[in-house]
């Protein structure tokens, strides 16, 4: 049910506190009040917020009329789904046909012209499938349900199909309610990587128990350069323990294309827990730090290029290997920061349990991280 089918009159005792009211308006559901604030705009709408947001409301103050006035603009939160989710569902059917593509092509080994033949041959890379989109999806719904938890208005996932070598460039939540506080803002970030991870371990287990895959030998033919994903610290730690090979001397034979959503799930973790603007990590060190979060996020963009300079100058690696990548994610990052973090209404820090969990978070991320996570290889 939609918020604004419950949303009481607005508590306009509560805004004549510190905003002198010269007039009322409706525009649809939202109510605009005209007039002058006696306070700097971030500590009205923390005076008011509280008790807008108990009559359902979210507020955010404006200007208008030249500049002359202010206007505090109230609008319903919702706390529900509103409608069918056509743009998600879309999204999502549209993934599952470009990660079974790509997984039919790429990782089960399925020629073209056996595809066009046969289309519904596909199908055979639906674990790769189940596997990429079980763990981007247990990311974000971890998000949502928190997002939820906290009384935030977040959308449900969008994820975004794409081509090679993954058919997806990932999934996304829009958070576009105000956040509460900076332990609502720690919790919403910290669940999207904590459950992704979870998935990630679960997956990757079964990927690994699960037999290899036969290599044709028309994909042993021609090219002698191969793309090889490297493994990450997490992988091998849970092939050690499961006692189980991420590798085989025979080219012939390739690890169970499951193991690729593992791998999916633990790269996507390194670039989401990046400290930068809107990304999880940003989220989690805008909580746990404040707002000297964005002195760290300035440092994130210099260090990206850093690693591509060190990898390119003195390693000796190409640019279209994992030069190109962190080059790539330097320049993303440089664009994410200047756009700021989310700014929650009360500023109170977080206590010790919730610093504890955030920085044990960032030390499974370290678990994912490689520095050279793609590279090309003559075989």
């Amino acid at each position: 049910m939609d918020s604004r089918d419950t949303a009481a009159e607005p508590p306009v005792d509560a805004l004549r506190s510190v905003f002198h009211l010269h007039e009322t308006r409706r525009d649809g559901d939202r109510v605009l009040f005209y007039g002058e604030s006696l306070v700097p705009e971030r500590m009205l709408v923390r005076e008011v917020w509280e008790a807008f947001r108990e009559a359902g409301y979210e507020v955010q103050v404006a200007t208008a009329r030249g500049g002359r006035e202010d206007v505090v603009v109230a609008r319903p939160v919702q706390s529900g789904i509103d409608g069918i989710p056509w743009k998600n569902i879309g999204l999502f059917l549209a993934t599952i046909a470009s990660t079974l593509l790509v997984g039919a092509l790429t990782w089960y080994y399925i020629p073209a012209d056996e595809l066009l033949a046969n289309p519904l041959a596909v199908f055979r890379a639906w674990p790769f499938t189940a596997a990429v989109l079980g763990v981007l999806a247990t990311h974000e719904l971890g998000h949502y349900v928190m997002g939820r938890y906290h009384g935030v208005d977040v959308s449900l996932p969008y994820v975004i199909p794409f081509i090679f070598p993954f058919g997806t460039l990932g999934a996304v939540i829009r958070m576009r309610g105000q956040m509460p506080d900076r332990k609502a803002l720690f919790d919403i970030g910290v669940a999207g990587p904590l459950a992704g991870l979870a998935a990630t371990i679960v997956v990757t287990a079964i990927g690994l128990s699960l037999p290899p895959v036969e290599v044709p030998a028309w994909a042993l033919e021609g090219s002698s350069r191969v793309i090889v994903f490297n493994n990450p610290p997490l992988l091998d730690l849970i092939a050690t323990a499961l006692g189980e090979p991420t590798e085989y001397t025979d080219p012939a034979v390739s690890v169970n294309p499951v193991i690729i959503g593992g791998w999916v799930g633990m790269f996507f973790t390194v670039l989401n827990l990046l400290p930068v603007g809107q990304l999880d990590g940003g989220h989690i060190v805008r909580a746990m730090l404040g707002e000297s979060q964005e002195r760290v996020a300035a440092l994130v963009p210099a260090a990206l290029f850093g690693l591509a300079a060190y990898l390119h100058y003195v390693l000796g690696y190409a640019i279209d290997e994992s030069v190109g990548l962190w080059g790539f994610w330097g320049l993303l990052s440089a664009v994410i920061a200047f756009k700021g973090p989310a700014n929650p209404i009360d500023e109170s820090p977080l206590g010790t349990p919730r610093l504890l969990v955030g920085v044990a978070t960032f030390a499974l991320g370290a678990l994912c991280f490689l520095l050279v996570p793609i590279e090309v290889m003559t075989v």
